[in-house]
């Protein structure tokens, strides 16, 4: 890695963990955390204390893939908001802790958390 590949690198940890200190996710109030690629978009509910995803959709997802939602768009964060609620309510999750990351609150994120929102998740 060259310089301006270590300074980036260095500037994108410190807005994740500007975020993430104040952000922490328990078994009754799970974090749901939020990422995205040039051409997708991720979203996880995670429990801090044991370590593990509880669940998991994005684009790339079995039920997405072979849709119109398999790209990233605001209706298709706006749809995996919705299930990422559906599968925090099968497991009995109604508050979460929203993480967005080193994302500014706008555009595809905000999408995405106005659908766990729509859906019935409390955040």
């Amino acid at each position: 890695m060259d310089n301006s590949q270590k300074k980036r690198h260095k500037a994108r940890k410190s807005r994740v963990m500007r975020v993430r200190k104040h952000v922490r996710g328990t078994a009754e109030k799970p974090r749901l955390t939020v990422s995205k690629t040039n051409a997708h978009v991720y979203a996880q509910i995670i429990d801090d204390v044991q370590g593990v995803t509880l669940a998991g959709v994005g684009t790339l997802s079995k039920e997405n893939k072979s849709t119109s939602l398999n790209r990233k768009s605001k209706e298709s964060a706006r749809r995996i908001g919705q299930q990422i609620a559906e599968l925090a309510k099968a497991k009995n999750i109604e508050t979460v802790v929203f993480d967005r990351g080193r994302y500014k609150f706008h555009g595809v994120i905000a999408e995405l958390a106005a659908g766990a929102r729509e859906a019935g998740l409390h955040f």
